[in-house]
């Protein structure tokens, strides 16, 4: 008998069994049970998040001969031949291997022909983003007006390399990334079918390493049943995919902390030598500094235990928000650094060293204590300098105060973006931390139908700007901003009032007052 992998094994038969995307299951029930379905659909959303199981139970249910509340019988003639995929009329396709303009023709002539035994002839087309520009062409006209007897389910990770043409010519339903609780609730109906005995730290943990995707949850549960041992707790996991103890990452970090080299690399000789993974050790590194931010900032962590969450305590209380942000900055461009290297020990070491060296750190997360100590030697000056240079000195350190001013004038007539909190949460969850912590104090509001902008009532450092105008980093907001609307939108980092858009009708009148003095005549403008 051959072997199933559990994610196939337990894919969602029903709407109601796809975790996480109530927002979307029950809306499409809603077009089932009134007979309203659409001819296309574009399912988006991150990997192992639930698009191709939706887009197969859609297939099923729009097809079944006896429909339940929306779902799928799963037992009429029509619903087992699609389980047992012997059912012609359900065609899935990978666009990753299936995307050449040849491909999509074949589709075209298909679609003329009836269905053979059911209802409706369904195309899923898995991966839409990789089809090719001739592809996409050859496509579109049949996707605008199919025949009544055609549904098309297109799904991707990257609705943004999709034309324009094509995304307005489908319903869009974003799949979010599934919270640990929602992964957790699905792994132990899985355990429970399975006769798997697993601690709840365990699960915690496989929710975690999953990052919000279903599949990779079970892809890693399935690991820790391969030796055929059905008993699973915390560290076995933790053996199994190379993380090292949390008690190392701690000594590590608190060694950065305390710019403590030799404990540093002592730390890092233990776990390196009982076989872990570097690669690993340092994504453990970066989470667990992470981590630290995001309790210092919000005095909350899910998946510590009392002790750890002590330990975690300890080190927020010793350490600045941004130093941490620099860790993280330098560990994650390290990380970047490994994947090209050779010699990705030596890299390592030689960054763990580094971030012990207090003199480096200091000449980069200091910043805003040496500006205050500038700021106080220039005091200590401003009132020892005549009158007429106190008045010049004013003026220059009223001018960042003043164009902050200028800016919270300037937006006052913009609407703010009503779903800020729920993207901010987005960036927090998603891990996004760097993007987030600067992100608190922040307005949001919009410049226009397809623009976010930016602004920061109680100014924003040099090192926030530089963090938020990476090009990464605006397109994750912009990405995540696009979800928030259904619609694609960009962003931008409003640091002067230059950067706000001019109005049309300022730069309409402008341009025929140009003209009108270009030739010499008089013009009268009543408003």
């Amino acid at each position: 008998m051959s072997y199933t992998a559990l994610y196939r094994r337990f894919r969602p038969l029903k709407f109601e069994e796809i975790v996480g995307q109530e927002h979307i299951t029950k809306t499409l029930r809603n077009q089932i049970i009134a007979g309203r379905v659409g001819h296309a659909y574009l399912f988006n959303g991150g990997r192992g998040t639930g698009k191709t199981s939706a887009a197969k139970v859609l297939a099923r249910a729009v097809n079944c001969l006896n429909p339940q509340d929306g779902e799928p019988c799963n037992e009429c003639e029509i619903c087992k031949a699609a389980l047992s995929g012997s059912l012609t009329d359900i065609v899935e396709m990978d666009a990753a291997s299936n995307n050449s303009v040849e491909d999509i023709r074949s589709i075209r002539e298909e679609v003329n022909f009836l269905p053979t035994l059911a209802k409706y002839r369904v195309y899923i087309i898995d991966e839409v983003h990789m089809l090719s520009t001739g592809a996409f062409n050859a496509l579109l006209k049949t996707l605008e007006e199919p025949p009544e007897h055609v549904k098309f389910i297109l799904a991707t990770t990257e609705p943004q390399k999709l034309p324009a043409t094509i995304l307005s010519r489908c319903q869009r339903f974003d799949f979010k990334k599934l919270s640990n609780d929602s992964i957790i609730k699905r792994l132990k109906y899985v355990v429970n079918e399975s006769n798997i005995e697993i601690s709840d730290n365990a699960l915690k943990l496989i929710a975690t390493l999953s990052e919000g995707a279903m599949r990779d949850a079970l892809s890693i549960l399935e690991r820790c049943l391969q030796d055929g041992n059905t008993n699973i707790d915390e560290d076995r996991i933790k053996d199994l995919v190379g993380i090292p103890k949390l008690t190392y990452i701690n000594a590590i970090v608190k060694s950065f902390i305390e710019y403590n080299v030799e404990d540093a690399i002592k730390a890092v000789d233990t776990v390196l030598n009982a076989g872990k993974d570097l690669n690993n050790l340092l994504w453990e590194i970066i989470k667990y500094v992470k981590d630290i931010l995001v309790y210092k900032v919000t005095g909350e962590l899910e998946i510590y235990s009392e002790s750890e969450l002590t330990d975690i305590k300890v080190l927020a209380d010793e350490v600045s928000k941004e130093r941490l942000l620099y860790i993280i900055t330098d560990l994650s461009k390290l990380e970047n650094d490994m994947k090209w290297s050779t010699q990705k020990s030596i890299l390592f070491q030689v960054e763990i060293i580094k971030l012990c060296s207090e003199n480096i750190i200091e000449t980069h997360v200091e910043t805003v204590d040496k500006s205050k100590e500038k700021e106080a030697k220039a005091m200590d000056k401003f009132t020892k300098q005549p009158e007429s240079n106190i008045k010049s000195t004013e003026g220059n350190n009223s001018s960042t105060k003043n164009e902050t001013n200028n800016i919270s004038k300037a937006i006052s007539g913009f609407k703010e973006v009503g779903g800020w909190k729920n993207i901010l949460e987005e960036l927090r969850t998603s891990g996004k931390i760097m993007i987030y912590s600067n992100l608190i104090k922040a307005k949001a509001i919009e410049l226009n139908d397809m623009t976010v902008g930016i602004s920061f009532p109680d100014g924003i450092t040099s090192f926030g700007k530089t963090i938020l105008k990476k090009p990464e980093n605006i397109n994750e907001l912009s990405r995540v901003i696009s979800i928030e609307y259904g619609k694609d939108m960009k962003v931008r980092i409003i640091d002067s009032v230059d950067s706000l858009p001019k109005s049309d009708k300022k730069s309409k009148m402008t341009s025929i007052e140009s003209m009108a003095n270009d030739l010499d005549i008089p013009l009268n403008i009543i408003d």
